[in-house]
């Protein structure tokens, strides 16, 4: 059974300024999406699912289905701030939404086999989609999940702070704990987070999840369970997240499951602000220029 893609872009890309899911980075307006789809047929996935809100379906499917035809399945579902489907009949107000591991759930009901889930506008490269293929085909189990650890230095933004789950790795290769920074960036040729107003160093090759994570459908239950703890524990708080991170660390602190950093070498890129467009225009033309991708994507 080939593993399945599952794409979050259901954001809203505030710092951004537009839809980033869907701007045009590639010579012939390809998104970041685009690329991640191609390494990932060429891969081996079989299926690619997109988590959007639904008023995006049309614009999606305009962009994506003809091209992806008779390449890989495709299928989209929903993310909303409907909570009876879980059971909650409490209104609880919200300023943005439940965040990743809320978007995860909403591939529930269709995701049947192994897979992968990744962020709409980063771009991952095509080692890490190899490595998580062959991964999700022949040791994953209940108990035993992964993710892409990307090297933190090779994930920085010019243009600000960024977001990073760092990760603590063991001897095994498997994750002891998944820290989340929220305030990273390089300064004077190093890599710190701030917390707290206070700047604490981390070195250049820690490993952090860039959201690619590697599941069984197992994980929907206990991410289900946590949900409806965590919107109630938070309903006072409209913009709190439930992040997959948080799932990871519950799994990996109860026992339930390991969570094996797949190591790459890869530079990963994405677009938190408008400033990293250019950069990474250059970056996917570099990479057409060395023949890792044709110049026109889908022909």
């Amino acid at each position: 059974m080939k593993p399945t893609l599952l794409i979050l872009a259901a954001g809203m890309a505030s710092r951004y300024g537009s839809m980033k899911q869907i701007d045009g980075f590639g010579p012939n307006g390809e998104t970041i999406i685009d690329y991640s789809i191609y390494d990932a047929i060429k891969a081996g996935f079989g299926k690619v699912v997109f988590i959007i809100k639904e008023e995006f379906a049309e614009n999606f499917s305009a962009i994506f289905d003809e091209k992806l035809k008779g390449k890989i399945e495709v299928d989209y579902v929903y993310q909303n701030f409907d909570l009876k489907q879980f059971g909650i009949e409490e209104e609880i107000y919200r300023e943005k939404p439940w965040g990743t591991a809320h978007a995860m759930l909403s591939g529930r009901d269709i995701v049947k086999e192994p897979f992968c889930i990744i962020n709409a506008d980063d771009f991952y490269g095509y080692d890490a989609f190899k490595k998580m293929a062959d991964f999700l085909t022949t040791d994953v189990t209940d108990s035993q999940y992964s993710i892409v650890g990307y090297k933190i230095g090779k994930t920085l933004s010019d243009f600000g702070a960024v977001s990073r789950g760092v990760c603590d790795v063991d001897d095994t290769g498997n994750i002891t704990a998944i820290n989340e920074r929220t305030k990273v960036y390089s300064k004077d040729g190093a890599v710190v987070y701030e917390e707290d107003g206070k700047e604490y160093p981390l070195s250049f090759d820690n490993p952090v999840s860039m959201n690619f994570w590697g599941f069984t459908p197992a994980v929907f239950k206990i991410t289900e369970q946590e949900f409806v703890k965590f919107a109630l524990s938070h309903k006072d708080q409209p913009k709190a997240e439930f992040f997959i991170p948080l799932i990871a660390d519950i799994l990996i602190k109860n026992g339930s499951a390991d969570f094996r950093s797949i190591p790459t070498d890869n530079t990963w890129f994405g677009v938190t602000y408008k400033e990293d467009k250019p950069v990474v225009q250059a970056s996917i033309d570099e990479l057409i220029k060395n023949g890792n991708y044709p110049e026109k994507l889908w022909n």
